[in-house]
């Protein structure tokens, strides 16, 4: 979080670009894909998914992001058109709080504090993405976008919290659904 809070808002934006560009050009997303992505906290610094999603959107690509209703992360689905308030959070959600219910995703991109060499994901300690990822299909690919690469281990894993299987960064994306397969 002070790596992250430490840049500026030119450094995290051109951050934010290397990882749109990083994660356009591995994944090649295309029209009709559902794609499911989380809309950044500014006063925390998060990559700038706005670039993402302007990009899904003039595609045709059905975009899909986090609100939390009841306790419960739901996905609502977005358009140009999509009105937006802020929670108490600071977030940016959808006024409406009408759940898709869509479950079959090709990706997932979702927000983290860190990420470690084996996709194990450091959020924000309140379980919405762990809760979410186990609702959705074993399919949608789960993608963490992050300005650093991970050089730490997560040792603090809980038996609920369900591992990343893609990481992108500036400089590249990792791949975790090999890992331990060799």
């Amino acid at each position: 979080m002070q790596k992250r809070k430490a840049l500026s808002s030119d450094e995290a934006f051109l951050l934010s670009e290397k990882v749109f560009k990083n994660f356009i050009e591995y994944f090649k997303p295309f029209s009709g894909q559902n794609v499911h992505i989380f809309i950044p906290i500014i006063k925390f610094n998060e990559i700038d998914t706005k670039i993402f999603i302007d990009y899904f959107l003039s595609r045709n690509i059905n975009v899909f992001v986090p609100k939390i209703v009841d306790r419960k992360l739901i996905s609502v689905q977005i358009f140009n058109d999509t009105s937006f308030e802020t929670n108490n959070w600071g977030i940016s959600e959808p006024v409406s709080n009408e759940d898709s219910e869509v479950l079959n995703f090709n990706y997932v991109i979702t927000p983290l504090l860190y990420c470690d060499q084996k996709g194990n994901r450091v959020g924000y300690g309140k379980g919405f993405y762990d809760a979410f990822f186990a609702s959705i299909s074993s399919e949608s690919k789960k993608i963490g976008v992050n300005y650093f690469n991970p050089d730490e281990i997560v040792d603090d894993i809980y038996e609920n919290d369900i591992p990343l299987d893609y990481l992108v960064t500036p400089t590249e994306v990792l791949s975790f659904l090999t890992k331990g397969l060799e």
